[in-house]
């Protein structure tokens, strides 16, 4: 079983015949990794689970395709391993299946993918190309042509259940209440106190919030005039107060907050 594995992701060279990807992507995506880290937890915990238990748990056949793919995608994503007679959860997949964690460790299966890495690095914060485009972008970091509509397809869906269409559904920008490693806090810092880009006259330093804090003032619209719409304030300040709830709450005192526009203001 574990030999296969690797025959059902797409890091693979050129023999010749057929067109082969040479970048590492999963065909199918973070959800069915997701499931294949619950079902591991459910029937051994921390210990191997064989691949009876898991097919049994996943409610699949151990021999299908299928089966096989799900393993492959929980190694791609990082949340699980491949042993002898079975599958383990990594440090990652304790973490994922952990409510207190699951946020952040979905954001970081999501970067352990080589190609949703490299799509992340070259897109980050910026508007995402047409399906077509982000095709040949694919195609030229490594992707089999005929492979970079599924590739796509599973990057999308992987990119939503990561959390990373949550402010922009056009753009890949890191969930709130995730650091983001690429870009170090004080390099942030030290950037805005230079550039004076912060919400207060004096730089953003001025305000000593946590700079996810600032990257979220910094979208309000500054010119009152142009307008704000409804649907988005309310996106806004839903993403707000998920992130001071990350940043501030502490494991015994959670606060959840409920915002939403009330039936007269929708008519």
């Amino acid at each position: 079983m574990n030999a296969n594995l690797a025959e059902d992701t797409a890091k693979t060279v050129t023999d010749g015949k057929r067109e082969r990807s040479t970048v590492e992507f999963p065909y199918m995506g973070l959800e069915d990794a997701v499931s294949v880290a619950k079902g591991i937890h459910s029937v051994v915990g921390s210990g191997i689970c064989q691949h009876d238990q898991l097919a049994a748990a996943l409610d699949m056949s151990m021999n299908s395709s299928g089966y096989r793919m799900r393993l492959s995608a929980a190694r791609v994503f990082g949340v699980a391993d491949p042993v002898s007679g079975g599958m383990r959860l990594t440090d990652l997949g304790h973490k994922i299946v952990d409510s207190a964690h699951e946020r952040e460790a979905k954001a970081r299966a999501f970067l352990n993918v080589e190609l949703f890495k490299k799509l992340y690095d070259l897109y980050r914060g910026k508007m995402l190309p047409p399906a077509s485009a982000l095709e040949r972008e694919m195609a030229n970091l490594g992707v089999a042509q005929k492979q970079t509509e599924r590739a796509r397809q599973v990057f999308q869906r992987s990119a939503e259940i990561a959390g990373f269409f949550e402010m922009d559904r056009a753009k890949l920008i890191m969930p709130a209440g995730v650091v983001d490693t690429a870009a170090p806090i004080e390099e942030t810092r030290d950037q805005e106190k230079k550039t004076g880009n912060g919400t207060s006259g004096g730089g953003s330093d001025d305000l000593h919030l946590d700079p996810l804090l600032i990257a979220l003032l910094k979208k309000i619209p500054s010119d009152p005039t142009a307008g704000w719409p409804r649907a988005s304030r309310v996106r806004w300040f839903r993403t707000f107060a998920m992130n001071v709830s990350q940043i501030y709450d502490g494991e015994d005192e959670p606060v959840e907050m409920k915002i939403e526009l009330d039936e007269a203001s929708q008519k």
